[in-house]
C-alpha cells in the first residue's frame, strides 16, 4: 500500500513569481523542492516509526531508505508514543 502523494504546482515551471529570494536557478530549485514535497499518510508514518523501533537497521539507514529527514522521524516517533500513552491512560 502506497500512501505517498507528490504535489506539483505549475508555477514552478511557468516563470511566475513565487516570492523566493536568490538567483534565477536557485529560485527554481527551491520552488520545486518546496512544491514537490512528499506527503505521508498516517499509516505510512506508523509503519516507518515501527520499522525504526524494531531496531533491525539504524534510524539513519531507515530515513535514507524512506527519503525522510531524521528530525521528521523523531517527531513522528515522539507523537506516536504520546498518543499511545494517552490511550493507555484513558483505559
Amino acid at each position: 500500500m502506497s500512501c505517498r502523494r507528490l504535489v506539483c504546482f505549475p508555477s514552478a515551471f511557468m516563470g511566475q513569481k513565487s516570492g523566493i529570494r536568490g538567483s534565477g536557478s536557485e529560485k527554481v530549485i527551491r520552488t520545486i523542492k518546496r512544491e514537490i514535497r512528499r506527503q505521508y499518510c498516517a499509516e505510512e508514518n506508523i509503519r516507518i516509526v515501527l520499522d525504526g523501533l524494531r531496531g533491525e537497521m539504524s534510524i539513519a539507514e531507515l530515513c535514507r531508505r524512506e527519503g525522510l529527514a531524521e528530525s521528521m522521524y523523531h517527531k513522528w516517533s515522539k507523537e506516536l508514543l504520546e498518543v499511545g500513552k494517552s490511550v493507555c491512560q484513558a483505559i
